[in-house]
């Protein structure tokens, strides 16, 4: 079994990290931070709980001084550094969430930490409350960042303002109006570091979920520029195109009907949890000109209040040759997994090609 992720925060990263913290801090007592950490209800935190707890320990041990804290918070990174403990940067993820709890209210001594914390390990999360505290200031700010000659400070411009990005606080004013975070994605849309290219297309995902015709317009201005380009705003499109929108589909070459598919059916239908569904079908260009393929399925899984809801698998893109046919068998398990709930009954499979859902196929998930 995989190491559970709160692990992270282990007796044996402690003591590392106090080695350097009394390098860092004279006064520092480990048996005494050790203490702290390591209260009755430590073993049940999950790593979230686990990560804040730290914050509040680690405060015990800085100045009082906001201000002063940091500076000591910068000492501490470049000891980090040298004790070569940057390869455990998420770890060290409560140095963010610091400025975030603790300096809320002081926004200049906040944003030159979040400057050089980010360097180390990542601050979009912690950026976002001020983001929602002082918007005008932060979006001046990260646009800013957006020309940083640091790769990760740049990355925190973006990735930072995303609208829907995991496991942090929504902004909720950016979900209705993205207007306001375009100028960094523009600024950042031939960035030379993947990462930062990347973490564009992934904004501009988050985007496209609640206003798709900024993004359907921003891909038409922006593909045929480059490569790079290209790659980033196919990566932006990719919910766009998992629901079919046929402007993008188009835009990308996935237009043609001349695909004809036959021979569909359910190997398995009738499927235990912990196995696997079974499919196959044939797919054939009709026409006399090779075309571009981009080959989905629809798996309408069975919710709790008996309802099914569509999640669509990618299959492959590609170009197929004039009178080609194509024989095609996939499996989907079923295996128990965390991140999703299997109900027993009634589901159903689709074939969707370039974009268009064909018939529904029934098969009963059981115990």
């Amino acid at each position: 079994m995989a190491e559970l992720l709160k692990n992270l925060y282990s007796k044996s990263f402690y003591d590392q990290f106090g080695v350097v913290l009394k390098q860092t801090i004279p006064s520092y007592n480990h048996d005494e931070f050790l203490k702290l950490i390591f209260v009755e209800e430590f073993e049940e935190y999950e790593l979230k709980q686990r990560l804040s707890h730290t914050t509040k320990v680690l405060h015990h041990f800085l100045p009082s001084n906001f201000e002063k804290a940091t500076q000591t918070l910068k000492c501490l990174i470049d000891n980090l550094n040298s004790a070569k403990m940057c390869e455990q940067s998420m770890e060290f993820m409560f140095l963010p969430e610091y400025v975030e709890v603790y300096g809320i209210n002081d926004y200049k001594t906040s944003v030159i930490a979040f400057e050089f914390i980010t360097q180390f390990t990542s601050c979009e999360f912690a950026v976002r409350p001020f983001l929602i505290k002082y918007p005008h200031e932060m979006l001046e700010q990260m646009k800013t960042w957006s020309k940083h000659k640091n790769n990760m400070v740049r990355r925190l411009a973006t990735e930072g303002s995303r609208p829907r990005l995991p496991w942090a606080m929504g902004l909720p004013d950016f979900k209705k109006d993205p207007n306001p975070i375009l100028p960094i994605l523009d600024n950042l849309k031939n960035d030379e570091c993947e990462i930062v290219r990347r973490s564009v297309a992934n904004n501009l995902n988050d985007i496209a979920k609640d206003n798709p015709q900024t993004v359907i317009d921003i891909s038409k201005k922006w593909k045929g520029k480059n490569s790079n380009t290209d790659a980033l705003v196919k990566h932006a499109c990719r919910t766009l195109l998992k629901q079919g929108d046929m402007e993008i589909l188009n835009l990308f070459g996935f237009g043609s009907d001349y695909f004809k598919y036959s021979d569909f059916k359910i190997i398995t239908p009738l499927v235990k949890i912990g196995e696997s569904l079974e499919f196959s079908f044939s797919i054939e260009n009709e026409d006399k000109h090779s075309q571009l393929l981009r080959l989905e399925y629809g798996l309408y899984y069975m919710k709790n209040n008996g309802k099914l809801a569509r999640k669509v698998f990618k299959i492959s893109e590609r170009e197929i040759q004039s009178n080609t046919v194509l024989d095609i068998q996939r499996k989907q398990s079923f295996k128990i997994i965390s991140t999703r709930k299997f109900h027993v009954g009634l589901h159903q499979l689709s074939i969707i090609i370039n974009g268009i859902e064909g018939e529904l196929l029934d098969f009963e998930l059981s115990h």
